[in-house]
Protein backbone atom coordinates (compact mmCIF):
# COMPACT_ATOMS: atom_id res chain seq x y z
CA UNK A 1 0.00 0.00 0.00
CA UNK A 2 0.98 3.41 -0.99
CA UNK A 3 2.36 5.80 1.75
CA UNK A 4 0.39 8.85 0.56
CA UNK A 5 -2.91 10.42 2.12
CA UNK A 6 -5.89 9.06 0.48
CA UNK A 7 -7.24 11.39 -1.58
CA UNK A 8 -10.31 13.30 -0.53
CA UNK A 9 -14.02 12.64 -2.41
CA UNK A 10 -16.02 15.67 -2.66
CA UNK A 11 -19.21 14.83 -0.76
CA UNK A 12 -22.32 16.46 0.21
CA UNK A 13 -21.88 16.92 3.74
CA UNK A 14 -24.44 18.35 6.35
CA UNK A 15 -23.37 21.02 8.48
CA UNK A 16 -26.34 21.60 11.19
CA UNK A 17 -27.52 25.09 12.05
CA UNK A 18 -25.46 27.20 14.03
CA UNK A 19 -22.62 24.71 15.10
CA UNK A 20 -19.59 23.15 12.93
CA UNK A 21 -18.30 19.43 13.45
CA UNK A 22 -15.27 20.92 14.30
CA UNK A 23 -16.98 22.22 17.41
CA UNK A 24 -18.26 21.05 20.52
CA UNK A 25 -21.01 18.13 20.15
CA UNK A 26 -23.53 16.49 21.87
CA UNK A 27 -22.76 12.83 23.55
CA UNK A 28 -24.76 10.35 21.57
CA UNK A 29 -25.61 6.80 22.19
CA UNK A 30 -28.15 5.13 19.32
CA UNK A 31 -29.21 1.66 20.15
CA UNK A 32 -30.24 -0.97 17.36
CA UNK A 33 -29.14 -3.45 14.97
CA UNK A 34 -29.01 -3.88 11.30
CA UNK A 35 -30.02 -1.58 8.26
CA UNK A 36 -31.95 0.54 11.07
CA UNK A 37 -29.18 1.58 13.44
CA UNK A 38 -26.71 2.12 10.36
CA UNK A 39 -28.84 4.39 8.97
CA UNK A 40 -29.12 6.02 12.14
CA UNK A 41 -25.51 6.21 12.38
CA UNK A 42 -25.07 7.54 9.15
CA UNK A 43 -26.90 10.51 9.59
CA UNK A 44 -25.82 10.94 13.11
CA UNK A 45 -22.09 10.98 12.29
CA UNK A 46 -22.65 13.93 10.26
CA UNK A 47 -23.84 16.34 13.45
CA UNK A 48 -21.77 15.15 16.22
CA UNK A 49 -17.86 13.98 16.82
CA UNK A 50 -19.16 12.10 20.15
CA UNK A 51 -21.04 8.62 18.80
CA UNK A 52 -21.70 5.06 20.49
CA UNK A 53 -23.61 2.28 18.72
CA UNK A 54 -24.89 -0.06 21.47
CA UNK A 55 -25.19 -3.28 19.43
CA UNK A 56 -27.91 -6.28 19.71
CA UNK A 57 -26.03 -9.47 19.95
CA UNK A 58 -29.19 -12.07 19.00
CA UNK A 59 -28.35 -13.08 15.55
CA UNK A 60 -28.27 -16.66 14.79
CA UNK A 61 -28.52 -16.35 10.64
CA UNK A 62 -25.94 -16.21 7.60
CA UNK A 63 -22.46 -15.58 8.78
CA UNK A 64 -22.90 -14.71 11.85
CA UNK A 65 -24.95 -17.25 12.61
CA UNK A 66 -22.60 -20.02 11.47
CA UNK A 67 -19.97 -18.42 13.71
CA UNK A 68 -21.75 -18.25 16.31
CA UNK A 69 -22.51 -21.80 16.59
CA UNK A 70 -19.06 -23.34 15.30
CA UNK A 71 -17.24 -20.57 17.42
CA UNK A 72 -19.61 -20.27 20.09
CA UNK A 73 -18.98 -15.76 19.82
CA UNK A 74 -21.02 -13.02 20.07
CA UNK A 75 -22.44 -12.90 16.54
CA UNK A 76 -20.43 -10.23 14.25
CA UNK A 77 -22.77 -9.13 11.49
CA UNK A 78 -24.50 -5.91 13.40
CA UNK A 79 -21.36 -4.87 14.75
CA UNK A 80 -19.56 -4.94 11.50
CA UNK A 81 -23.06 -2.91 9.86
CA UNK A 82 -22.41 -0.07 12.05
CA UNK A 83 -18.63 -0.10 12.10
CA UNK A 84 -19.45 0.08 8.33
CA UNK A 85 -21.95 2.39 8.77
CA UNK A 86 -19.38 4.57 10.96
CA UNK A 87 -16.81 4.80 7.93
CA UNK A 88 -16.47 8.01 6.36
CA UNK A 89 -16.85 9.50 2.97
CA UNK A 90 -13.81 9.80 1.91
CA UNK A 91 -11.45 7.55 0.20
CA UNK A 92 -10.16 5.62 3.13
CA UNK A 93 -13.52 4.90 4.48
CA UNK A 94 -15.43 4.02 1.54
CA UNK A 95 -12.67 1.72 0.89
CA UNK A 96 -12.76 -0.20 3.93
CA UNK A 97 -16.68 -0.24 4.51
CA UNK A 98 -16.67 -1.89 0.93
CA UNK A 99 -14.35 -4.64 2.21
CA UNK A 100 -15.63 -5.34 5.32
CA UNK A 101 -18.69 -5.96 3.94
CA UNK A 102 -18.17 -8.20 1.13
CA UNK A 103 -19.06 -11.45 1.06
CA UNK A 104 -17.02 -14.60 -0.37
CA UNK A 105 -18.65 -15.73 -3.16
CA UNK A 106 -17.26 -19.91 -3.72
CA UNK A 107 -18.84 -23.51 -3.39
CA UNK A 108 -16.74 -24.29 -0.13
CA UNK A 109 -16.62 -23.03 3.78
CA UNK A 110 -16.03 -19.76 3.11
CA UNK A 111 -19.31 -18.97 1.04
CA UNK A 112 -21.39 -16.04 2.08
CA UNK A 113 -18.80 -15.16 5.13
CA UNK A 114 -18.49 -11.24 5.21
CA UNK A 115 -14.70 -10.33 5.64
CA UNK A 116 -15.48 -7.77 8.68
CA UNK A 117 -17.40 -10.79 10.31
CA UNK A 118 -13.74 -12.69 10.39
CA UNK A 119 -11.56 -9.78 11.00
CA UNK A 120 -13.75 -9.32 13.82
CA UNK A 121 -13.73 -13.05 15.48
CA UNK A 122 -10.13 -12.96 14.59
CA UNK A 123 -9.82 -9.80 17.21
CA UNK A 124 -11.87 -11.39 19.49
CA UNK A 125 -9.39 -14.90 19.27
CA UNK A 126 -6.25 -12.69 19.81
CA UNK A 127 -7.14 -10.02 22.06
CA UNK A 128 -9.91 -11.84 24.29
CA UNK A 129 -11.44 -8.51 24.80
CA UNK A 130 -15.03 -7.90 22.95
CA UNK A 131 -14.71 -4.17 23.48
CA UNK A 132 -10.79 -3.36 22.61
CA UNK A 133 -11.18 -5.78 19.91
CA UNK A 134 -14.01 -3.59 18.33
CA UNK A 135 -11.77 -0.48 19.09
CA UNK A 136 -9.01 -1.55 17.18
CA UNK A 137 -11.14 -2.18 14.14
CA UNK A 138 -12.74 0.76 14.77
CA UNK A 139 -9.25 2.46 14.39
CA UNK A 140 -7.84 0.67 11.87
CA UNK A 141 -11.06 1.62 9.34
CA UNK A 142 -10.87 5.55 10.75
CA UNK A 143 -14.88 4.52 11.90
CA UNK A 144 -16.24 8.09 13.40
CA UNK A 145 -17.66 6.48 16.80
CA UNK A 146 -17.30 3.78 18.63
CA UNK A 147 -19.13 0.17 18.80
CA UNK A 148 -19.97 -1.63 21.84
CA UNK A 149 -22.27 -5.24 21.96
CA UNK A 150 -25.15 -4.76 24.35
CA UNK A 151 -24.32 -7.77 26.11
CA UNK A 152 -21.63 -9.77 26.44
CA UNK A 153 -22.96 -13.39 25.83
CA UNK A 154 -24.97 -14.32 22.58
CA UNK A 155 -28.72 -14.39 23.11
CA UNK A 156 -31.47 -16.44 21.35
CA UNK A 157 -34.50 -14.05 20.64
CA UNK A 158 -37.95 -16.15 21.69
CA UNK A 159 -41.04 -15.00 20.44
CA UNK A 160 -44.67 -15.84 21.51
CA UNK A 161 -46.37 -15.59 18.08
CA UNK A 162 -50.27 -16.44 17.28
CA UNK A 163 -50.65 -17.81 13.85
CA UNK A 164 -46.80 -19.10 13.37
CA UNK A 165 -48.36 -22.58 12.14
CA UNK A 166 -50.71 -20.96 9.57
CA UNK A 167 -52.77 -24.30 9.86
CA UNK A 168 -53.63 -23.32 13.44
CA UNK A 169 -54.00 -19.60 13.37
CA UNK A 170 -55.47 -19.46 16.38
CA UNK A 171 -52.29 -20.96 18.55
CA UNK A 172 -49.70 -19.28 19.94
CA UNK A 173 -46.49 -20.99 19.97
CA UNK A 174 -43.00 -19.74 21.30
CA UNK A 175 -41.12 -19.34 18.34
CA UNK A 176 -36.94 -18.92 18.47
CA UNK A 177 -34.22 -17.37 16.98
CA UNK A 178 -33.83 -14.17 15.71
CA UNK A 179 -34.10 -15.03 11.97
CA UNK A 180 -37.17 -17.00 12.08
CA UNK A 181 -39.15 -14.79 14.61
CA UNK A 182 -38.06 -11.85 11.85
CA UNK A 183 -39.78 -13.72 9.08
CA UNK A 184 -42.89 -15.13 11.00
CA UNK A 185 -45.98 -15.10 9.01
CA UNK A 186 -47.62 -15.02 12.40
CA UNK A 187 -48.39 -11.99 14.70
CA UNK A 188 -45.94 -11.51 17.51
CA UNK A 189 -46.73 -11.31 20.84
CA UNK A 190 -43.94 -10.42 22.38
CA UNK A 191 -39.94 -11.63 23.02
CA UNK A 192 -37.98 -12.39 25.64
CA UNK A 193 -34.05 -13.36 25.39
CA UNK A 194 -32.06 -16.69 26.67
CA UNK A 195 -30.78 -16.32 28.89
CA UNK A 196 -33.45 -14.32 30.90
CA UNK A 197 -30.78 -12.08 32.65
CA UNK A 198 -28.08 -11.55 30.42
CA UNK A 199 -25.29 -9.36 31.55
CA UNK A 200 -24.45 -5.81 29.69
CA UNK A 201 -21.35 -4.67 28.42
CA UNK A 202 -20.40 -1.79 31.21
CA UNK A 203 -18.68 0.46 28.37
CA UNK A 204 -22.53 0.40 26.85
CA UNK A 205 -24.20 1.08 30.20
CA UNK A 206 -21.76 3.73 31.08
CA UNK A 207 -22.23 5.32 27.43
CA UNK A 208 -25.87 5.27 27.69
CA UNK A 209 -25.52 7.52 31.20
CA UNK A 210 -23.24 9.50 29.98
CA UNK A 211 -24.70 10.61 27.02
CA UNK A 212 -26.32 13.86 26.09
CA UNK A 213 -28.59 12.14 23.68
CA UNK A 214 -29.81 8.56 23.34
CA UNK A 215 -31.44 7.02 20.23
CA UNK A 216 -33.44 3.98 19.82
CA UNK A 217 -34.73 2.89 16.56
CA UNK A 218 -35.24 2.52 13.69
CA UNK A 219 -35.25 -0.96 12.85
CA UNK A 220 -36.81 -4.52 13.59
CA UNK A 221 -38.87 -3.69 16.18
CA UNK A 222 -38.88 -7.24 17.81
CA UNK A 223 -35.94 -8.48 17.08
CA UNK A 224 -33.31 -5.40 16.90
CA UNK A 225 -35.44 -2.81 18.95
CA UNK A 226 -36.80 -3.75 22.21
CA UNK A 227 -34.02 -6.73 22.64
CA UNK A 228 -32.22 -4.14 24.05
CA UNK A 229 -34.86 -3.25 27.20
CA UNK A 230 -34.73 -7.01 27.85
CA UNK A 231 -30.64 -6.67 29.29
CA UNK A 232 -31.94 -5.70 33.12
CA UNK A 233 -28.94 -2.90 33.95
CA UNK A 234 -28.76 -1.72 30.14
CA UNK A 235 -33.28 -0.65 30.31
CA UNK A 236 -32.24 0.51 33.59
CA UNK A 237 -29.41 2.54 32.49
CA UNK A 238 -32.00 3.99 29.75
CA UNK A 239 -34.95 4.36 32.34
CA UNK A 240 -32.72 6.63 34.70
CA UNK A 241 -29.92 8.64 32.41
CA UNK A 242 -30.76 12.23 32.48
CA UNK A 243 -29.68 11.91 28.62
CA UNK A 244 -32.82 13.07 26.57
CA UNK A 245 -34.30 10.21 24.67
CA UNK A 246 -35.91 10.30 21.12
CA UNK A 247 -37.22 6.70 19.62
CA UNK A 248 -37.18 6.65 15.93
CA UNK A 249 -39.74 5.01 14.03
CA UNK A 250 -39.71 2.70 11.07
CA UNK A 251 -40.49 4.12 7.92
CA UNK A 252 -42.93 1.05 6.70
CA UNK A 253 -43.61 -2.35 9.12
CA UNK A 254 -41.66 -5.02 8.10
CA UNK A 255 -43.69 -7.84 6.39
CA UNK A 256 -43.38 -11.07 8.97
CA UNK A 257 -42.12 -9.12 12.20
CA UNK A 258 -44.68 -6.47 12.06
CA UNK A 259 -46.65 -6.50 8.98
CA UNK A 260 -50.04 -4.22 9.48
CA UNK A 261 -49.01 -2.46 12.42
CA UNK A 262 -49.65 1.06 12.33
CA UNK A 263 -47.16 3.71 14.39
CA UNK A 264 -49.05 3.85 17.30
CA UNK A 265 -48.80 -0.48 17.45
CA UNK A 266 -45.14 0.10 17.38
CA UNK A 267 -45.55 2.36 20.56
CA UNK A 268 -48.03 -0.35 22.68
CA UNK A 269 -45.74 -2.98 22.35
CA UNK A 270 -42.25 -1.25 23.63
CA UNK A 271 -44.53 0.49 26.13
CA UNK A 272 -45.49 -3.50 26.79
CA UNK A 273 -41.90 -4.71 27.22
CA UNK A 274 -40.59 -0.94 28.93
CA UNK A 275 -43.67 0.38 30.90
CA UNK A 276 -40.96 2.56 32.80
CA UNK A 277 -39.53 3.80 29.95
CA UNK A 278 -40.05 7.27 28.31
CA UNK A 279 -38.88 9.48 25.55
CA UNK A 280 -38.75 13.19 24.95
CA UNK A 281 -39.20 12.83 21.32
CA UNK A 282 -41.02 10.29 19.20
CA UNK A 283 -39.64 10.79 15.34
CA UNK A 284 -41.22 9.79 12.01
CA UNK A 285 -41.84 10.09 8.66
CA UNK A 286 -44.62 12.24 7.84
CA UNK A 287 -45.58 10.18 5.15
CA UNK A 288 -45.53 7.39 7.26
CA UNK A 289 -47.98 8.36 9.92
CA UNK A 290 -51.85 7.85 8.18
CA UNK A 291 -52.95 9.28 11.67
CA UNK A 292 -51.15 11.84 12.98
CA UNK A 293 -53.68 12.91 15.96
CA UNK A 294 -53.67 9.22 16.85
CA UNK A 295 -49.75 9.31 16.73
CA UNK A 296 -49.81 12.08 19.12
CA UNK A 297 -52.10 11.03 21.26
CA UNK A 298 -50.46 7.55 21.61
CA UNK A 299 -46.94 8.99 22.10
CA UNK A 300 -47.92 11.18 25.30
CA UNK A 301 -49.87 8.41 26.83
CA UNK A 302 -47.46 5.24 26.54
CA UNK A 303 -44.02 6.83 26.18
CA UNK A 304 -44.84 10.60 27.67
CA UNK A 305 -43.75 12.34 24.32
CA UNK A 306 -44.18 14.77 21.64
CA UNK A 307 -44.40 13.99 18.00
CA UNK A 308 -41.85 15.07 15.60
CA UNK A 309 -42.78 14.79 12.25
CA UNK A 310 -40.12 15.06 9.21
CA UNK A 311 -39.52 13.72 5.53
CA UNK A 312 -36.45 11.64 6.44
CA UNK A 313 -36.97 8.57 3.39
CA UNK A 314 -34.82 8.41 0.63
CA UNK A 315 -36.52 9.15 -2.56
CA UNK A 316 -35.19 7.31 -6.13
CA UNK A 317 -33.12 5.49 -6.61
CA UNK A 318 -31.49 5.55 -3.31
CA UNK A 319 -35.07 3.85 -1.60
CA UNK A 320 -36.05 0.65 -1.33
CA UNK A 321 -39.56 -0.01 -1.84
CA UNK A 322 -42.01 -2.07 0.34
CA UNK A 323 -44.35 -4.67 -1.02
CA UNK A 324 -46.64 -1.78 -0.16
CA UNK A 325 -44.71 -0.02 -2.41
CA UNK A 326 -43.44 2.48 0.46
CA UNK A 327 -39.99 3.77 0.55
CA UNK A 328 -37.89 1.92 3.49
CA UNK A 329 -34.12 3.31 3.44
CA UNK A 330 -33.34 6.56 5.79
CA UNK A 331 -31.57 9.41 3.40
CA UNK A 332 -28.47 10.20 5.92
CA UNK A 333 -28.81 13.49 5.04
CA UNK A 334 -32.49 14.28 5.83
CA UNK A 335 -32.23 11.84 9.13
CA UNK A 336 -28.99 13.97 9.99
CA UNK A 337 -30.78 17.19 9.49
CA UNK A 338 -34.12 15.93 11.80
CA UNK A 339 -31.91 14.59 14.03
CA UNK A 340 -30.01 17.89 13.98
CA UNK A 341 -33.13 19.91 14.36
CA UNK A 342 -34.39 17.49 17.63
CA UNK A 343 -31.50 18.28 19.60
CA UNK A 344 -31.57 21.96 19.48
CA UNK A 345 -35.06 22.29 19.99
CA UNK A 346 -35.10 20.17 22.44
CA UNK A 347 -31.47 20.26 24.38
CA UNK A 348 -30.00 22.67 26.35
CA UNK A 349 -29.36 26.07 25.57
CA UNK A 350 -25.63 27.03 24.57
CA UNK A 351 -22.13 24.90 23.62
CA UNK A 352 -22.53 21.40 24.44
CA UNK A 353 -20.59 20.61 27.64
Amino acid sequence: MSGRTPRLRRVRRFVPSGRTTKGATPKVVALGGGMGLSASLAALRRITGDLTAVVTVADDGGSSGRLRDELGVLPPGDLRKALAALCGDDDWGQTWARVIQHRFQSEGDLHDHAVGNLLIVALWEQLGDHVQALDLVGKLLGAQGRVLPMSAVPLELQAQVRGHDPDHPDDVSTVRGQATVALTRGEVQSVHVVPEDPPAVPEAVAAVRDADWVVLGPGSWFSSVIPHLLVPQLREALEETKARKVLSLNLAPQPGETEGFSPQRHLEVLARHAPKLAFDVVLADKAAVPDIDGLTVAAKQLVGSEVELAAVAAQGDDARSTAGGAPDRHDPELLAAAYDRIFRMHGRIGPWR
